[in-house]
């Protein structure tokens, strides 16, 4: 299967450059993974949507100020690191994504907006990437990264971080900070519309995977079957394993919000049963993948060729994905981010 089989026509003013006016104030795709049938509705219809005796999984990642620029030491000019995560910590040492990176070498020294410097050392496997290993002179913590980082708004959002990204790029119900990217289909949800979920008899658990490279990093490969994911830590609680198995034995559906509760929940699967525990997983659905404990998905409208156009390509079929896109691009809605949603049932 080619990467280009992935791709659909999107015009430039329908990329969401910033969050809805009010939080969840969203249009809300309602799709049918058997038939392709399409509704049109809006997020505050969701609870209505949704069978009572449903348990839903929200990744409960926070995104970390990880987007932190750095002074070149030998040349005074300003290079754009994103933290990934930590490579040995009593080290103090750090693996991040870097812009130009041909142009960062091992021993180059940058200083950071308090004064912090770090030097880039070897490290396996970074040759010839864009992934350079800093080693700091002490460990740097979450005050660290407030301090002297800005929110990792990705790519296509082409602006600079606002105050008001502080507060929209991170879901409600975000406890677990580690992520260099939100869990963006999270974002449509408030206090208001979990408490209506409650009310609905929908039961509510949570898993944390912290979103990195796995998640966003280009399929460059012609054929899908030769892209690697990078590995990404989450964790399931006892609780929330416990739930998700109770559910399968009763025979009640499992809906994952957000592809990175899908990529859990798959990842944890023994038979149709999942396991608790903290583990790393570099799984890559595509179709052609039988999924084992997740029912329905709730998601974002996602970027042409991205390993998660695939994954909901995997779940409801590609010719139902992609017809529901162009429906979706008709309808106007807004895509990625800080766009629109989709509940795939």
């Amino acid at each position: 299967m080619l990467t280009s089989d992935f791709d659909f026509d999107l015009p430039e003013e329908l990329i969401a450059q910033h969050p809805s006016g009010v939080r969840g104030q969203d249009k809300l795709m309602l799709l049918n993974r058997v038939t392709g049938q399409i509704e049109h509705h809006m997020m505050d219809d969701l609870p209505d949507l949704i069978e009572p005796g449903t348990l839903m999984i929200f990744n409960n990642s926070r995104v970390r100020r990880a987007r932190v620029y750095g002074i070149k030491e030998t040349t005074g000019r300003e290079t754009e690191f994103m933290f990934l995560n930590t490579i040995d910590r009593e080290c103090c040492i750090w693996n991040t994504m870097v812009k130009s990176a041909k142009k960062q070498k091992p021993g180059m020294k940058y200083k950071f907006p308090d004064g912090t410097v770090a030097t880039i050392i070897e490290h396996e496997g970074n040759a010839g990437t864009e992934f350079r290993a800093l080693k700091f002179d002490f460990a740097i913590d979450e005050d660290w990264f407030e301090r002297n980082g800005h929110i990792p708004l990705p790519p296509y959002i082409r602006r600079e971080d606002t105050d008001e990204d502080s507060e929209r790029y991170q879901n409600v119900y975000a406890t677990d900070t580690g992520s260099a990217a939100c869990p963006t289909a999270g974002l449509h949800f408030t206090q208001d519309m979990l408490a209506r979920l409650d009310a609905k008899g929908i039961e509510r658990r949570f898993v944390t995977l912290h979103v990195g490279l796995g998640t966003f990093l280009p399929v460059r490969e012609e054929n899908i079957e030769n892209h690697k994911m990078h590995e990404e830590w989450y964790t399931i609680p006892v609780e929330t394993a416990e739930a998700i198995n109770k559910a399968k034995r009763e025979g009640r559906p499992v809906l994952a919000v957000g592809t990175t509760s899908v990529r859990t929940l798959e990842s944890a699967s023994e038979g149709h049963s999942v396991r608790a525990g903290t583990s790393s997983t570099s799984i890559f659905m595509y179709p052609g993948y039988k999924f084992k404990v997740v029912d329905k998905m709730f998601t974002n409208f996602h970027t042409p060729q991205s390993t998660l156009i695939m994954l909901v390509s995997a779940f409801a079929g590609r010719e139902n994905i992609l017809n529901a896109y162009k429906k979706a691009v008709e309808n106007r809605y807004r895509f990625f981010s800080y766009g629109d949603c989709m509940f795939i049932r």
